[in-house]
């Protein structure tokens, strides 16, 4: 009985320990994991040997607590929270290790894709695709097959893709994965695998790592320091949301300026709406984009509803030859557009200041929207979704009601709006995120500003722990 009574309580402690030894790795699994992302994001050696040190269990009490202070303040320095600040006082190193993970939606999914496409870098070989003009839907080729796998590898297509039965025919299962995937990069789903498709599929696991890692940072940073009320624009995915106490109340498909004619980063507010604006044509359009149309046709100046004015402020007078002639030379006017149904600005004006006279505004030409590369404009960004704009804000923020309804039977007369309260609004640069169904959306660097280069040999070894 005694010996029964021994061995069990010998059984008990050797448990005791093998669990503490257990919960201790998988802790320390934990902290590499963020060091690996804090690396990517920001290559300090501290954090590769930080990490070195875990992954060959020569790491003491005092260097895991160095560690875990490292990590507190990489999340402080960016203003995101971890999930408890009391981290110090938890007794468990695993419970303590999950304390200091960011208090952010998605970053357990963001490990895990990260995770992903390191083990995808390390264990398959990512050759380039080649298919020279287009595959069309129901074509055979023989990087089919490659394709089919490869999709599946990123999530795209189900397991039984990877070997299908007639393994060079592109067909319509697989098309359906191929537009999955497009809309995953913003591409136009039509099942075609052209150059911006094949683009992507050839994109090294390892490149996605980076640029999922860094654009999850900078969208966590952004949004922990907004106030209860914002607009945002992602100017690489073209979109526009509005957030209202932490939820997205309204989101709408937005057109951006051309690369050679960028829509500037900045955060500014709101603080007028404008129902039937006006168009003062800014310099640079009327140059380039308008008086080549007036030279080939005297009758555009008229046909557009614009009014001439000289450097005075007097308007001018000419007839439709006069003004061809005019556009052939120096060009000492300005033009300002009337209101109505076919005025460049649309029904809406949102103005925010800024030292780029850019602003948020409605267009006469929707069909626009439809486009998957919507870098479109000269500057500003085109809304689709105005009238939803306009009446959140109506009802949130302007002050005379009233007049806003009247004001909305006459779509000549131009009226401005003064807001009770501004509305933050911030112009961002994201080329990739995390979206509400758990999937890693990419988007194309339209203005090159963050260029998708190979990792470095340092970076590749520290998101090896992902």
């Amino acid at each position: 009985m005694r010996f029964t009574s021994v061995l069990c309580c010998f059984i008990f402690v050797v448990s005791f320990f093998a669990e503490g030894n257990e919960r201790d790795s998988s802790a320390q699994r934990m902290l590499s994991q963020q060091l690996a992302l804090m690396f990517v994001v920001e290559p300090e050696p501290r954090y590769e040997l930080a990490k070195q040190r875990l992954s060959q269990l020569v790491a003491s009490r005092d260097d895991i607590a160095n560690i875990e202070h490292e990590i507190v303040e990489f999340w402080t320095r960016r203003h995101i929270p971890i999930r408890n600040p009391a981290y110090k006082s938890v007794k468990d190193s695993y419970v303590r290790a999950m304390a200091i993970e960011p208090s952010l939606p998605s970053y357990l999914q963001l490990q895990n894709r990260l995770r992903h496409l390191q083990w995808l870098s390390m264990t398959v070989a990512w050759t380039p695709i080649e298919i020279e003009g287009l595959l069309r839907p129901n074509k055979n080729h023989s990087a089919t097959a490659e394709i089919a796998k490869r999709l599946w590898l990123l999530g795209d297509a189900a397991p039984p893709l990877a070997m299908p039965k007639t393994p060079n025919n592109y067909n319509d299962a697989l098309v359906k994965s191929i537009k999955s995937f497009q809309r995953r990069h913003g591409l136009n789903p039509d099942g075609i695998i052209g150059p911006e498709t094949l683009k992507w599929l050839n994109i090294l696991p390892s490149e996605r790592v980076s640029i999922l890692a860094n654009n999850f940072m900078l969208r966590a940073e952004f949004m922990a320091q907004q106030s209860q009320s914002f607009l945002v624009v992602n100017i690489p995915a073209f979109e526009l949301e509005l957030f209202n106490n932490g939820r997205v109340e309204l989101a709408s498909r937005v057109i951006v300026g051309k690369p050679y004619r960028q829509t500037p980063l900045l955060s500014s507010s709101i603080s007028n709406v404008v129902i039937n604006p006006s168009w003062r044509v800014p310099k640079t359009i009327l140059y380039n984009d308008l008086l080549p149309l007036v030279r080939k046709d005297g009758n555009y100046i008229e046909k557009r509803a614009f009014d001439v004015f000289d450097r005075n402020g007097n308007q001018v007078v000419k007839s439709a030859e006069q003004w061809r002639d005019l556009a052939m030379g120096p060009f000492p006017f300005r033009f300002v557009q009337r209101p109505g149904v076919n005025n460049t600005l649309g029904r809406y004006k949102f103005y925010f200041p800024n030292d780029h006279s850019i602003y948020l505004h409605d267009t006469a030409d929707q069909k626009l929207f439809q486009r998957s590369n919507r870098a479109l404009s000269s500057g500003c960004i085109r809304v689709e979704n105005v009238e939803g704009l306009a009446n959140w804000i109506a009802a949130n923020l302007v002050k005379d009601k009233q007049t806003w309804v009247d004001r909305h039977v006459d779509t000549q007369k131009t009226q401005w709006f003064a807001l009770n309260a501004t509305l933050d609004v911030h112009l961002v640069y994201w080329t990739a995120w995390i979206d509400k169904n758990n999937l890693a959306q990419f988007r194309n660097d339209i203005y090159q500003k963050q260029l998708m280069t190979a990792v470095s040999g340092s970076t590749k070894e520290q998101i090896n722990d992902l």
